[in-house]
């Protein structure tokens, strides 16, 4: 087995924070649309809101799962170049491959999540497609 040295990890290390940006700012736009839809439900409780909130809580709970999931990559990745450093070869790849397990499962759960948000984005155009029938 090649030896695990301290830039194969930074390399991951330097991914793992981008897309930690990334679901971040999804997270954000997510809050933002969050009020939005309080406000139009409150001011017309239509089965479409409902189905939006509904559809919303599903993303935000996948996005918390995404971000826990990178998270404990990124921390996996800390942990892997901290046993390389203090010369702890095999504990390192073991966490380091720990590492890349996670970060495999929050991009699927990423993926999962992309899926749910294009059904949102189908219910929005069957509305619009129903006002054009008329």
């Amino acid at each position: 087995m090649e030896e695990l040295t301290l830039t194969t990890p930074a390399l991951l290390f330097s991914a793992i924070s981008l897309i930690l940006l990334a679901y971040t700012n999804r997270f954000l736009s997510y809050a933002q649309l969050v009020r939005q839809l309080r406000d139009r439900y409150v001011e017309n409780p239509s089965d479409i809101t409902v189905q939006q909130i509904e559809n919303l809580r599903k993303r935000l709970n996948l996005t918390r799962t995404m971000q826990g999931l990178g998270i404990a990559s990124l921390f996996f990745c800390v942990v892997s170049m901290f046993l390389i450093y203090i010369g702890l070869q095999l504990l390192s790849i073991y966490a380091f491959g720990l590492a890349l397990l996670l970060l495999i499962g929050s991009l699927g759960v990423s993926f999962r999540e992309i899926q749910i948000s294009t059904r949102s984005l189908e219910i929005y155009l069957g509305t619009m497609e129903g006002k054009h029938k008329k």
